[in-house]
């Protein structure tokens, strides 16, 4: 990518602006809504305890299938996750929550998905998802940022083994994510490239976005990774993940269907 074009592409992201009804855009919900962005830079700034609870309140209070709460949450503050896991949380947040997919409580009382793991496992997926993602809402109306992480300082679904290894974890327990919140260091994040409405909605059968847009795409992506990520790439950020995935695969065939690798 020449230089030209790159600076035309960090143009393209900066110009980004969510689509925002006028008699809308000062609502102070709406705001909250569209301007939460995932934040890697924070302050040497504490969470009040009381905020952390209102935040893992609004975990609590999400929605879920047939209200089951198929969900656990690991809470920890720096010094916990120090102890726990022997290093800092990432990005020098202040707190961290990880999210767990949990079968197991409701299951004392029945059954509900006999010999159906796939079921299971993709239930407490969109569960807990929805609970996660209640939390970094909250997190922003409070002046909290936050950014989920799936694979960094091995926190969700990329490292379910080492996570099941070291916090002990029964069967029908799923390390999804870790949500890690701290007060940013800027608030003016810009908004990451996304696609338009028209891209990833459609009214009767299934329309697929052109190839075309989604290389647009693409394209402002490893614009915007190599101006925040000066070591790396959006590709080779990709490689990592492709060298990475058979390990995850076993794993999570192992946790999610008790297809271990014989030895």
């Amino acid at each position: 990518m020449g230089l030209f074009s790159f600076i035309r592409k960090l143009r393209q992201i900066r110009s980004q602006r969510p689509n925002v009804p006028a008699n809308y855009s000062q609502d102070p919900l709406v705001r909250t809504l569209l301007n939460r962005r995932s934040v890697r830079k924070f302050l040497n700034r504490d969470i009040k305890d009381e905020e952390m609870a209102l935040i893992l309140e609004a975990a609590r209070l999400a929605p879920s299938t047939v209200n089951m709460q198929t969900w656990s949450f690991g809470v920890y503050n720096t010094e916990t996750w120090r102890e726990t896991f022997g290093r800092p949380i990432p990005y020098g947040a202040r707190r961290a929550v990880l999210v767990l997919g949990d079968i197991t409580r409701i299951k004392q009382v029945t059954d509900i998905f006999p010999n159906s793991p796939l079921v299971e496992y993709t239930v407490g997926i969109v569960n807990a998802s929805l609970a996660a993602m209640n939390m970094t809402i909250m997190a922003q109306a409070l002046g909290i940022a936050s950014v989920m992480l799936s694979d960094t300082g091995k926190t969700g679904f990329f490292s379910a083994a080492y996570l099941k290894d070291r916090l002990d974890l029964p069967a029908g327990v799923y390390p999804l994510m870790t949500v890690v919140f701290g007060y940013p260091k800027a608030r003016n994040v810009p908004m990451p490239p996304k696609f338009k409405i028209e891209d990833i909605t459609f009214c009767g059968t299934y329309k697929q976005t052109s190839a075309a847009k989604v290389g647009e795409w693409f394209a402002l992506m490893e614009a915007g990774y190599r101006a925040s990520t000066f070591f790396s790439s959006f590709q080779a950020k990709l490689n990592y993940y492709r060298e990475n995935l058979g390990r995850t695969e076993k794993e999570l065939r192992g946790i999610i269907l008790g297809e271990w690798p014989r030895t």
